[in-house]
């Protein structure tokens, strides 16, 4: 039976990743501390999302280990040797990387050089799949020549018509501390890529979501917009007057080109992954979609100063991704996306899905002893 190791097994992707390798056969390893929560605060707990990977999945292990110990990542790597290794583990928000430098560099770039290593040294030839973010692209999106519409921002320059390509730059442009923490990362891993010969990539995640998104104002824009229309609080608007648009890719379809990709593996390419145009929404038009299925009128407050690096106007380019990967497609439209989003947050506030209430502790799930696979 083959074997993958999937970083940041609890969240969104990671736990999207490991349900959908298990479904194909594979024995998944999860690496997650749920440092989520302590990033984001009690609302990133993911801890309900490990327990019903554990209890669920009979061929998933769980392992209790930061991706910042690098003794630790360098041996359990060198006793799994994995067939592939999917990196979801990240600090994700642009906004609270100014207040934990340190925490954000050395969970996003030198963790990510440690998995990396550890590849390099014990498994070499299994491709590594890192997530990585627009975000590594800066605010020079925001340089393109826009148009405004009535409720939205797009590309005014038909260069972009179809969305951003990988071949704009990530240099000289503002980025946060976050996007340049996962700059760091995404140039690593195509370093190990083209300077050692391993099959790397870096998918730059737009919006990635789902019905299993845990979305907080500080990250996962989509759930927790929806999440605020079905409790009637009131969601604030930074800047761009709420004209801003993003493309949205269900975390199904993300997991569909990590296989794609895990089947045919390249030397360290870059991919924008995201649901494209056709995905795409500013968050005007997130609240009358969300209205729509919802039936509850959105509540929201405007404030005139949008967040530093943010982008004015985003949506990938998928021709590179579907060019290599043909086989690929969006599966899941917009719509469907909200729908899903506003039927799992319906479950879950109302206490139906024990992902509202199910607390687990960590001393509830056995913590593994660390150096222990040599």
């Amino acid at each position: 039976m083959k074997s993958l190791l999937v970083t940041g097994s609890s969240g969104l992707i990671g736990s999207e990743v490991v349900t959908y390798f298990h479904a194909l056969g594979f024995k998944v390893h999860g690496i997650d501390s749920n440092q989520r929560a302590v990033f984001l605060g009690p609302q990133g707990d993911t801890r309900w999302s490990r327990q019903r990977l554990v209890d669920s999945l009979p061929n998933f292990r769980h392992h209790e280990l930061d991706i910042r110990d690098r003794q630790g990542v360098l041996a359990l790597v060198k006793y799994l040797k994995p067939s592939g290794i999917i990196h979801t583990a990240a600090q994700p928000s642009h906004d609270r990387a100014a207040a934990i430098p340190f925490d954000d560099f050395d969970t996003n770039a030198v963790g990510t050089l440690n998995l990396l290593e550890a590849a390099r040294q014990h498994c070499p030839e299994s491709p590594f799949i890192h997530m990585s973010t627009n975000k590594v692209y800066g605010d020079l999106p925001n340089s393109i020549p826009l148009v405004e519409l009535e409720t939205r921002w797009d590309y005014a320059d038909p260069a972009y018509a179809i969305g951003i390509p990988e071949s704009v730059s990530i240099d000289q442009s503002k980025h946060s501390l976050f996007g340049a923490s996962k700059v760091a990362a995404d140039v690593m891993v195509q370093e190990y890529g083209r300077y050692f010969g391993m099959p790397t990539c870096c998918l730059r995640g737009g919006c990635l979501t789902g019905p299993n998104h845990s979305g907080l104002e500080l990250h996962g824009f989509l759930s927790y917009l929806i999440k605020c229309n079905l409790e009637g609080r009131e969601y604030t608007v930074f800047g761009y007057k709420g004209k801003q648009v993003r493309d949205n890719i269900h975390s199904v379809d993300v997991a569909r080109f990590i296989h794609a990709f895990y089947d045919s593996p390249r030397c360290g390419e870059v991919y924008n992954i995201g649901g494209g145009k056709a995905n795409s929404c500013s968050i005007l038009e997130a609240f009358s979609l969300t209205e729509e299925f919802s039936g509850e009128k959105q509540v929201y407050t405007y404030v005139e100063q949008h967040r530093i690096g943010d982008h004015l106007c985003y949506y990938s380019d998928l021709t590179k991704m579907k060019s290599h990967y043909p086989q690929w497609n969006i599966s899941i439209d917009l719509k469907q996306i909200v729908a899903q989003i506003v039927t799992s947050w319906q479950e879950r506030l109302s206490g139906e899905n024990p992902t509202a209430k199910q607390q687990i502790h960590n001393h509830d799930i056995p913590r593994m002893m660390r150096y222990s696979y040599a």
